[in-house]
């Protein structure tokens, strides 16, 4: 790692590299996924782009996912179009049943936000953001505004589909233009049993 970087800069790339070396056994099989009333603060504007959210719920999912997966070298969430996979997926596909989970979810982090740090979370610095993220994770948030879905599991949600939208197969609404497999160095369109790894080097 280059120490002339910046902090923040570093600890992007560190935390691509582990998303690397973490997914390397899963992607060549990753296919997407696997297997209630609107807030007041969420009705108010034009109708949004997506299927599911709002444009305010989208705006703090895609922030929550670009943590996440971060852009450095290479695209990150947003690139891969990750919001766009859940939200195709819990309109009409694998993920509907999380439906009243998000919509429940987004409104007590919005809380969380607003009560711990008076600003959205958008708003916040790259630290900011990320101490709100490790605080929910660790459930260590004011329970307040949570109940179902408890903050920790929400988080984890969150997690698991960032990482489906991103790994998996572009027919299910993520991984635009296979950015994950071109990272990783698999050949696509991928052909279970098939696939092999090339180096990242161009």
């Amino acid at each position: 790692m280059n120490p002339a970087l910046p902090a923040s800069h570093r600890t992007a790339v560190t935390r691509r590299s582990a998303l690397k070396l973490t997914m390397m056994g899963l992607a060549g099989t990753a296919v997407g996924a696997g297997g209630s009333a609107v807030f007041p603060w969420l009705a108010k504007g034009r109708p949004g782009p997506y299927r599911f959210f709002t444009d305010a719920e989208a705006e703090l999912l895609v922030a929550i996912c670009e943590q996440i997966i971060p852009r450095d070298d290479v695209g990150g969430a947003t690139d891969a179009g990750v919001i766009h996979y859940i939200d195709r997926q819990v309109a009409a596909g694998m993920l509907r049943e999380h439906a009243p989970t998000y919509r429940r979810g987004l409104e007590a982090f919005r809380l969380t936000c607003l009560a711990a740090h008076q600003a959205a979370f958008t708003e916040l610095s790259t630290e900011a953001k990320t101490e709100v993220l490790r605080t929910i994770e660790a459930a260590r948030a004011d329970p307040a505004p949570w109940g179902e879905p408890a903050q920790d599991a929400f988080f984890r949600l969150v997690v698991d589909h960032t990482m489906q939208g991103f790994y998996g197969s572009p027919r299910h609404g993520g991984n635009r233009g296979y950015l994950s497999y071109r990272m990783l160095g698999l050949d696509y369109p991928q052909v279970l049993g098939r696939n092999k790894f090339r180096s990242l080097e161009p």
